[in-house]
């Protein structure tokens, strides 16, 4: 045997397997890694290869040029389309075969298919159907466009006027369709909305149990009043609120016409005050360059001052505020008031007269010059129309005594002494309905015990037991409260502090002292603008006749 020792053989080595991150891969995660390579590369030249399709369809779209994004507004010079612009409302009017251009909202976009898509667009109340179809001149791109645009997107739409076969039931301009040929949107609406602008068409839900599972007679769930006002932007663009609120601006420019038409001047009274107005507990506190203030409750005061400063008639329209905790669908911790203070020569019933003169004016107006949208209400709560005497001097003037009597022989519970509450108004007011047909009367006289301090007692006795006082009634509710006022200064003085009052207040005391320079006669009273509203289209809430709502839960949006 040789002495050379013969070494065992060395083993090839294999070749390293693949790795990824430092980690040894399997044969197995290598297919399957490149199985996804491959998938990847197929998926680029498949995009790819869309790409170049779309590049080819859009150079051959005849559609290219006449729709897609505006660039915003203000971004680049404002280039107008050479045709001029018309409002939707105008389209029912439109001869078959003009083209016109207008700029609404996208209430909704659907396709029908790849060559054909429906619009309903709206502006304010109106609406009308749109359609976009694919042909020689127009693409389906356009119509793929069309039909993606979100819910409540604004465009400016050119569009070929035509009267469609049949009546179209889904749009307010029944007799017109929009056939468009160009389109173009102007801003965008997110995709997802929290609410639908159908939600806010619908009524609220009732407030009896089980009232969350109501549904409204399209079959949609109906939304809540909490959901709608926390999303109030959206609500508010329904066509049943801006009938409700073209109502409400109707109402406000016919009160200040009648009274400017009739010598009062429009003043605007202060509403932080140094101390609580009226004597009243319940102001608001607010910090004021490190003191306190209060935020006013009525400009009742200030009216008085202006009379007494010589100003013969006066009115206000403005906010005032009442932290009453109070949560009915009835009050409001800030509303709209719609004050006025005028001069009498020998009665307060002139001045009453006068008020009662103005809201039939207002009333028999809001009734001939908004008829559309009080129809459009009246679709969703469902309502007889406001009963009006043809003439002011017809409407009933009944004394508080008279009222109570009439609740009485209707076996109605009630008191000669005390005021009455909102269920013997109501009661009240179904009682006067029958007997004079009309939802609009006047109570006056009311005991003096219910009256604020300045009320002018029955026969200037301060011993009397009633008061030159009215309260105007619709369907039953007060929607003002108005008197004499107490113009003689040591009447006034005697009057405070028999009710407790310090005429030498400093929430009194300018006010107080304003009478003792000579004060004509006067009396007034106050409007609530909501109540207007809400009783004349007989809404179930106040918070439905205001746009932003505050009250004890609610100081947003």
């Amino acid at each position: 045997m040789s002495s050379e020792q013969v070494l065992p053989e060395r083993p090839v080595a294999e070749a390293p397997e693949a790795t990824e991150g430092g980690e040894k891969l399997s044969k197995k995660a290598l297919k399957k890694l490149e199985k996804e390579k491959e998938k990847a590369e197929k998926k680029k030249a498949q995009q790819a290869a869309d790409a170049a399709k779309k590049a080819e369809a859009d150079a051959n779209d005849v559609s290219k040029g006449k729709y897609g994004d505006l660039p915003m507004v203000g971004a680049t010079d404002y280039k107008p389309f050479a045709l001029k612009r018309r409002r939707l409302y105008d389209l029912g009017d439109v001869a078959d075969g003009v083209e016109v251009l207008v700029r609404c909202d996208v209430a909704t976009a659907r396709s029908q298919s790849a060559k054909l898509a429906f619009l309903n667009l709206r502006d304010s109340l109106d609406s009308v159907q749109a359609v976009v179809a694919a042909g020689e001149d127009l693409s389906r791109q356009m119509v793929k466009f069309a039909s993606t645009i979100p819910a409540e997107s604004i465009v400016d739409v050119i569009g070929i006027v035509k009267e469609p076969k049949e009546p179209v039931k889904s749009a307010t301009i029944s007799n017109r369709e929009l056939h468009i040929t160009q389109l173009w949107t102007v801003s965008r609406s997110v995709p997802q909305l929290p609410i639908q602008v159908d939600d806010a068409e619908q009524a609220l839900p009732s407030d009896a149990p089980g009232a969350a599972e109501e549904k409204a007679e399209s079959g949609r769930p109906l939304v809540g009043l909490s959901t709608r006002l926390d999303n109030r932007v959206l609500d508010l663009r329904s066509t049943l609120n801006h009938a409700i609120f073209d109502i409400r601006s109707g109402a406000r420019n016919l009160f200040q016409d009648f009274l400017r038409e009739r010598g009062f001047l429009a003043v605007d009274s202060p509403k932080l005050l140094g101390s609580p107005s009226e004597g009243g507990a319940n102001v608001f506190e607010v910090g004021y360059y490190g003191k306190k203030a209060y935020l006013a409750q009525s400009p009742q005061m200030y009216k008085q001052m202006l009379i007494a400063a010589r100003y013969k008639r006066v009115m206000e329209l403005g906010p005032v505020f009442r932290a009453e905790n109070s949560n009915t669908s009835r009050h409001l911790s800030e509303y709209t008031s719609l004050d006025l203070e005028a001069e009498f020569v020998d009665d307060y019933q002139e001045v009453m007269f006068l008020i009662r003169d103005l809201l039939h004016h207002v009333l028999s107006n809001l009734d001939s010059k908004f008829g559309k949208q009080a129809s459009r209400v009246r679709q969703t709560y469902k309502s007889e129309p406001f009963k009006l005497p043809a003439k002011p001097e017809d409407i009933p003037v009944i004394t508080f005594s008279e009222g109570i009597q009439l609740l009485l022989d209707a076996g109605i519970d009630a008191s000669f002494d005390d005021d009455i509450n909102s269920t013997q108004e109501k009661q009240l007011g179904d009682l006067v309905r029958a007997k004079y047909n009309t939802d609009f009367y006047i109570l006056t006289e009311y005991p003096l015990a219910c009256r604020a301090f300045y009320t002018m007692p029955k026969g200037a006795d301060l011993n009397a037991k009633f008061s030159n006082s009215y309260d105007f009634m619709m369907r039953g509710q007060e929607v003002l409260s108005g008197a004499q006022r107490i113009h003689d200064h040591g009447m006034l003085v005697a009057r405070m502090k028999t009710l407790g009052l310090d005429p030498e207040n400093p929430g009194f005391k300018d006010y107080v002292q304003a009478f003792s320079y000579g004060c004509p006669p006067h009396a007034g009273g106050a409007f609530g603008l909501e109540r207007i509203v809400l009783n004349w289209l007989d809404l179930k809430n106040v918070r439905l006749a205001t746009m932003f709502p505050r009250d004890p839960q609610r100081v947003t949006p």
